[in-house]
């Protein structure tokens, strides 16, 4: 059984629900503690502790506790809600990375990571196959926010060494919980409608095509970036990772082929203008060359596999 002991902070959130279940299918149950500021919404099957991701010493209280020496911070306020609270936005997404950073550098974690997103990159950067290394001047405050992180991870990594590790998500798609307000969130919230109702309406555009991956994949890409040899983890920003690219359009008629009748409606809000600012697609070759990255869905089989268990969640 493994030696390490995780933590990770921001666990009843859209990605870290799947991320602690799938540390834990590696690691054993008890080698992972979740924890988050709310009660989570599903069931646990190893340790959870309410934590606040800015009470740095409640968070060194858990790592003494349990022997922790990984931290996978995901605690953030996303694209859309963000926009919402700014200040509170910068400050809970910068002063959480800052005390998981310093808990790191006084030696008591191992590894950290932290995630990173698209929306570092804004209006003036390439929107086709979008490089690791290209103009990033974000237009949110998730995205300055996230910018700024990635910038402070690298420079603790050559400072002091810490070994911190980040992937820039695209828009996340899964079924077990549901999304935090994130811009890319029509891509989960359609597939709920189209099931219940045969309608959804979208607050994007028809055209505004977005890089999106399945969560499984994502969640494996996580676990195997921090599971890969240091000298192996070339980019100590974050890594471009992909799995497709669609629009609207596009994803509804995948959905077509089980919901035929499907009717969809648009009313574009005040995303329109963070979507519009972001790529259409991700050229994440470093993370393939570097850490042996490769998607297993693609945009059929991601359609296909949501359905079906959704179906199955909804009773539908």
């Amino acid at each position: 059984m493994s030696s390490k002991r995780i933590l990770v902070i921001g666990s009843s959130g859209q990605i870290g629900t799947e991320l602690v279940e799938g540390l834990r299918a590696r690691f054993g149950n008890e080698h992972v503690v979740a924890s988050d500021i709310k009660e989570p919404q599903v069931e646990q099957s190893g340790p959870f502790v309410m934590v606040d991701a800015m009470d740095r010493r409640g968070i060194e209280r858990i790592i003494d506790k349990y022997a922790i020496t990984e931290v996978y911070l995901l605690a953030a306020l996303l694209s859309a809600t963000a926009e919402k609270d700014p200040a509170f936005a910068w400050k809970l997404n910068m002063e959480s990375l800052f005390i998981v950073l310093e808990l790191a550098r006084e030696g008591k974690l191992k590894k950290v990571y932290w995630p990173s997103s698209i929306a570092v990159f804004g209006p003036s950067t390439p929107k086709d196959h979008t490089p690791q290394h290209t103009i990033a001047e974000p237009s949110t405050v998730y995205g300055i926010s996230k910018q700024a992180g990635e910038q402070w991870c690298a420079y603790y990594h050559k400072r002091y060494g810490v070994d911190v590790r980040s992937i820039r998500y695209p828009g996340l798609i899964g079924w077990k919980s549901a999304p935090g307000g994130g811009t890319t969130d029509y891509a989960v919230h359609i597939f709920h409608e189209a099931l219940k109702h045969g309608r959804y309406t979208s607050f994007l555009g028809p055209q505004s095509t977005l890089p999106m991956m399945y969560m499984p994949d994502a969640i494996r890409a996580t676990i195997d970036l921090m599971e890969a040899p240091a000298g192996q983890v070339k980019e100590r920003t974050s890594y471009n990772l992909a799995g497709f690219s669609f629009n609207p359009e596009e994803i509804a008629a995948e959905l077509r082929r089980h919901v035929p009748a499907l009717v969809l409606d648009y009313a574009p809000d005040q995303r329109q203008a963070i979507a519009d600012s972001w790529p259409r697609s991700i050229d994440d070759s470093a993370a393939r060359t570097d850490w042996g990255w490769k998607p297993d869905y693609d945009l059929a089989a991601m359609v296909d596999d949501m359905v079906l268990n959704l179906r199955r969640e909804l009773g539908a």
